[in-house]
């Protein structure tokens, strides 16, 4: 007798043979969600990355960033000045401090293809690290069905296809960002600022790790290593280049410097589409404020309950600040607020809402709204769609837990926290 026949057999009564299979025989046959997640998205994640690295990468695009990093480390090996390029050219540039120089500086014994070969795998490398690192901080392996799920989005992702494209840093940076949390996690602060400091010598974008790091007092020992490594680092790229004070006088003022092409951040987009200055400034002040609302909510009611989560979402909506309110903020950076989009498996996230998630869809999403038929729409929301997906990512938490606070306090429960406390479980009979 067939499996069908027999669950027919034993679960249905024979006065109500018609109605077909009962609930509970339904449920057995059903497979389990996270067996689904995992037969349908392991080959389309690996598979997606597979593509990205040996048809996109080769492809390369209009944009490479490797181009300058490999001369400058040429440069730099041969004794010769670095900081010499022509900032009025919308090419990308060498901005990297002579710590910077002093790590890319091995890179420059190879031949140009060879050498930046060897910079994508261990890039790949290092985001594979990472990421690897963020699900096991999570409670999470390789067996599980968010495996697969963070592998797809993020080679999916705008921002670590770029990365890889381009041929830039940031997948290092987003290992420092990940090693950083995963020490500090464990009372390991001395160690922290290794990574920490590593990702300061080549590119500060991690510096405002250092609030949440400042909030703790266990974590402060994280400091010394984190501005010595970068210190040591720039005290051997003055002493061996060519041009040591270049960096200070040209390249250093130009970095402080807003631009209107190739930047996300408001004020970029304010000085393209000609926006006024006062409403450039409302808008970055407004969001300001609303981060430093978002900040202090989370330390003051999820610093203890939630010492992962609070960690996470404070330097995801610091970074995204940095990167919005800034002079400078480029899609690629997104991938830094990875750790902050695995808090949603919490329950007291500030993730759980859609908005959230559009606001996701953004800031890294691989789409082009370019159109042949709408073009200035297309044109406006191609360059927009990054920013407002940061705004909104600093809107929605400040609504989240704006909210959260006001029904506590309605309610009179602000000493328990923000959070509504779980219904009791009922017993069973």
């Amino acid at each position: 007798m067939s499996a069908a026949r027999y669950l027919f057999r034993v679960s249905v009564p024979d006065s109500d043979k018609t109605r077909g299979p009962a609930p509970a025989a339904l449920a057995q046959l059903k497979a389990d969600p996270a067996t689904i997640v995992k037969a349908i998205l392991w080959p389309i994640a690996v598979m997606t990355m597979v593509q990205r690295l040996i048809i996109l990468v080769p492809n390369r695009a209009k944009t490479d960033d490797f181009t300058a990093v490999y001369t400058a480390a040429v440069r730099f090996l041969n004794h010769k000045p670095v900081y010499v390029e022509d900032y009025a050219t919308v090419s990308p540039h060498y901005l990297y401090p002579p710590s910077g120089t002093v790590l890319m500086a091995p890179f420059g014994v190879f031949d140009p293809e060879l050498a930046r070969n060897i910079f994508v795998t261990l890039s790949t490398i290092a985001l594979l690290i990472a990421l690897y690192l963020l699900i096991r901080m999570f409670g999470f392996g390789l067996n599980s069905a968010v495996a697969p799920i963070v592998l797809f989005i993020a080679f999916t992702s705008e921002a670590v296809t770029d990365t890889l494209v381009f041929t830039n840093f940031n997948c290092f940076i987003l290992l420092a960002e990940v090693a950083t949390f995963w020490l500090l996690l464990r009372r390991q602060a001395l160690w922290a600022g290794i990574p920490l400091g590593l990702s300061f010598a080549v590119k500060p974008l991690l510096i405002v790790l250092l609030v949440p790091i400042l909030m703790k007092r266990e974590w402060w020992r994280s400091l010394i290593t984190a501005v010595g490594v970068p210190a040591v680092l720039m005290a051997v790229g003055l002493a061996l280049a060519a041009d040591r004070g270049n960096f200070f006088k040209r390249t250093l003022p130009y970095l402080s410097e807003s631009r209107d092409y190739y930047n996300s951040a408001i004020v970029g987009n304010a000085q393209y589409f000609g926006l006024p200055l006062w409403l450039s400034w409302a808008m970055r002040i407004v969001l300001g404020l609303m981060t430093v609302a978002t900040v202090y909510w989370l330390w003051r009611y999820y610093r203890a309950s939630n010492e992962l989560m609070w960690l996470a979402t404070t330097s995801g909506m610091l970074l995204t600040a940095e990167f919005l309110l800034g002079s400078l903020g480029q899609g690629y950076y997104s991938m830094l607020l990875f750790p902050m989009l695995m808090t949603i498996v919490y329950r007291a996230s500030v993730m759980g809402s859609w908005p959230v998630w559009l606001a996701v869809y953004g800031f890294l999403s691989y789409d082009t709204w370019a159109s042949q038929k709408w073009l200035a729409f297309g044109r406006s929301a191609t360059f927009l769609k990054c920013t407002l997906g940061w705004s909104l990512l600093l809107i929605v938490p400040f609504c989240v837990l704006l909210y959260r606070y006001l029904d506590a306090k309605a309610e009179d429960r602000l000493d328990e926290g923000v959070d509504r406390p779980l219904a009791p479980a009922v017993a069973a009979d």
